[in-house]
């Protein structure tokens, strides 16, 4: 604990200067926190003083190349002034390619993996381009399905809340009729004791009561119904008289009449 206060404190110093250090409420959460900033801190100012001192010692060769390419160029009589003024666009042009390109020199060996290096980096961008519109594709036709499902679900509820208006209203129609038909049964069952009450102190006789003459119409129906073929066997002799005499007559007129039609019938034979 008392390392990780030292090593804060000397950092907040180091930090602000001559100014003064903020106070701030020491305990164990505070004093860790400053210390991972302080950690933090250091290692990004060794990285920083790492590239500064790669920087110098690059700006040293080149300068070093520069100063060698230049007594070359002057050994072989080509100044700047020698130059035209085309030569040293084309010149000017070119440093700036290959500072573009990030290569040591301009020379074509340099050149050649730099220019490699963005075709591959062109044609991995186009590849990322056609990857990219094909999921945007995939994506807007999600979207579209998705748009549309939501139309058809909005749609459905839509319906559903109507039907369930409709059948709510429906229902609370039958319930009221359902109060009505309740209260109506209460009223004729009440009026029924009051009748029967009524024919109880009359002393009515069972066998008068609605159920009762009821039933004897279904027995009186069942008995019709027990007759009709009674009646039918009967049907022959309902022509007879009912006195034995006038039988005996009516059955000697029928022998009659029977035997002039056999004589009729023999004659018509003897005929043919």
């Amino acid at each position: 604990m008392d390392e990780k206060v030292d090593k804060v404190n000397s950092w907040l110093s180091a930090v602000f200067g001559e100014q003064a250090v903020p106070r701030y409420e020491v305990n164990i959460r505070t004093v860790d926190v400053l210390y991972q900033l302080a950690c933090c801190s250091e290692a990004r100012c060794k990285e920083t003083t790492l590239l500064t001192e790669d920087l110098h010692h690059k700006a040293s060769e080149y300068q070093a190349d520069g100063t060698h390419l230049q007594e070359v160029l002057q050994s072989v009589g080509l100044t700047d002034e020698s130059l035209s003024k085309s030569s040293t666009m084309y010149t000017s042009t070119l440093v700036d390619i290959a500072t573009v390109l990030g290569v040591r020199d301009t020379s074509l060996y340099s050149f050649m993996p730099a220019l490699n290096r963005l075709t591959d980096e062109l044609l991995d961008a186009e590849k990322s381009e056609r990857r990219v519109q094909r999921e945007s594709l995939a994506v807007q036709e999600r979207l579209s399905a998705a748009l549309l499902l939501r139309g058809n679900l909005e749609e459905d509820a839509e319906h559903i809340l109507k039907s369930q208006a409709v059948e709510s209203a429906k229902t609370e129609e039958r319930l009221l009729n359902m109060d009505f038909v309740k209260d109506k049964a209460k009223e004729l069952r009440s009026r029924r004791e009051k009748k029967e009450a009524q024919l109880a102190s009359r002393n009515m006789h069972k066998s008068l009561t609605h159920q009762a003459l009821l039933q004897l119409s279904e027995e009186v129906t069942a008995l019709k119904l027990e007759t009709v073929p009674l009646k039918k066997k009967l049907e022959p002799y309902m022509d007879l008289s009912p006195s034995p005499s006038l039988a005996r007559v009516q059955i000697e007129e029928a022998k009659r009449e029977l035997a002039a039609l056999d004589s009729k019938l023999a004659m018509n034979m003897a005929f043919k």
